[in-house]
């Protein structure tokens, strides 16, 4: 029997993504049973093991969050994988989140919701932060609105994301009023879900109502920092499991003598996990409010048009008349939106059969369902299946 490969991880255990970082390796390894992995306790800013320097392995899967990190690493001169993205890391082959998807994702998450103005609030000097603050802007802008972007009076150049966060924990008061000063009401994105409960906190000590006043979504879908927000955080889930396995076989094939992709490896998020701190209608409609409550919360019931009626009791033209005045689509294509919504989640996150996905999105048949995805995706459920679901 050969030899197995001896690969160093060098990924945190200190937050959720890189858990599931890990995850996505040990399904790799287990299904191949070609590696011995090295690995010891680890946060994300710290910097190579004192083991790493003497030790004689074959390869390296790393979050490079920083260049001594960096520079040790290169120094191994060992084929390595980077799980980070950092801008000023060159010539490692990179497997990261799709920011471009991410923001999408929030972007499009908070104008459902009817909201006309939106905000950004990041980490300053944090590369994942700016891009996705960047591409929040060029997203929204391609849609016809404006996003203000938050900037700290007092910020500081710092290396680490969990610096910057401890620094801003202590800027409460400034992200208050920055806040304060934005057209209400706000869709508002965080870089990431600590960052957002940071900004929950401010809005519950300064009276700021959340979502009301300030709809609130942030990203890693951390559910132990998703359920301690007041109220509950709506975030963007990421994909960290399947980022693990694909760089883990690219580290395979780079063993193997295959050449390194000259692009980036992008991994798409798995969807939006709505809470309530974005369970708001912006609209001036209390009738309208109410249906689109409604349909929230029981499209996946099978309930059909005349369902709403009975809850809201206003005719159906005028219904269907606010409905395209306010949201552009018909109460019908509302409930068939959250519908194609569900499926596309359970279709990524689970190994379900279409016929109960079809049960549980409130389809009464398979076939309607997987026509209309199809028509609507542009993929049948078991191509977007392929492309989307985990490893």
């Amino acid at each position: 029997m050969a030899e197995r490969r001896k690969v160093a991880l060098l990924v945190e255990w200190s937050r959720a993504y890189g858990r599931g970082v890990l995850h996505g390796v040990a399904d790799y390894v287990q299904a191949h049973e070609t590696w011995k992995i090295y690995q010891t306790e680890r946060s994300l800013r710290d910097s190579a093991p004192a083991w790493l320097t003497s030790w004689a392995g074959d390869g390296i899967i790393a979050r490079i969050e920083n260049r001594k990190l960096a520079k040790q690493i290169k120094q191994m001169n060992l084929p390595t994988v980077d799980l980070f993205g950092h801008k000023d890391i060159k010539d490692v082959p990179i497997v990261i989140t799709d920011d471009r998807a991410v923001v999408r994702l929030a972007a499009d998450h908070l104008i459902d919701r009817g909201l006309k103005h939106f905000a950004y609030c990041g980490l300053h000097g944090i590369y994942s932060s700016e891009i996705r603050s960047k591409y929040f802007v060029e997203h929204l802008a391609r849609a016809g609105y404006e996003a203000h972007v938050y900037e700290n009076p007092r910020q500081r150049h710092t290396a680490f994301i969990s610096t910057t966060e401890e620094y801003e924990l202590q800027c409460e008061d400034a992200v208050a009023e920055w806040i304060r000063s934005l057209p209400k009401p706000v869709g508002l994105m965080a870089c990431n879900d600590l960052r957002a409960h940071q900004i929950l906190m401010a809005c519950g000590d300064h009276g700021i109502a959340v979502p009301d006043e300030v709809a609130v979504i942030g990203v890693d879908n951390d559910e132990v920092i998703c359920e301690l927000c007041r109220p509950p955080l709506t975030s963007i889930e990421l994909n960290p499991q399947k980022v693990g396995y694909e760089a883990a076989a690219l580290l395979d094939g780079m063993l193997g003598g295959r050449q390194q992709p000259e692009k980036h490896v992008l991994v798409e998020p798995l969807g939006v996990v709505a809470r309530q701190s974005t369970d708001v209608v912006a609209i001036g409609d209390a009738d309208l409010v109410a249906a689109v409550h409604f349909i929230r919360e029981h499209a996946c019931d099978g309930i059909r048009v005349e369902d709403i009626l009975r809850h809201v009791r206003i005719s159906r033209s005028t219904l269907e008349r606010r409905f395209e005045k306010f949201l552009g689509r018909s109460p019908r294509a509302e409930i068939t939106r959250v519908r194609l919504q569900r499926v596309k989640q359970l279709l990524a996150t689970t190994d379900y059969p279409l016929a109960k996905i079809a049960q549980l999105a409130g389809f009464q048949y398979m076939e309607s369902m997987c026509c209309l995805f199809k028509k609507t995706v542009g993929h049948t459920p078991g191509q977007y299946r392929k492309k989307e679901a985990k490893l």
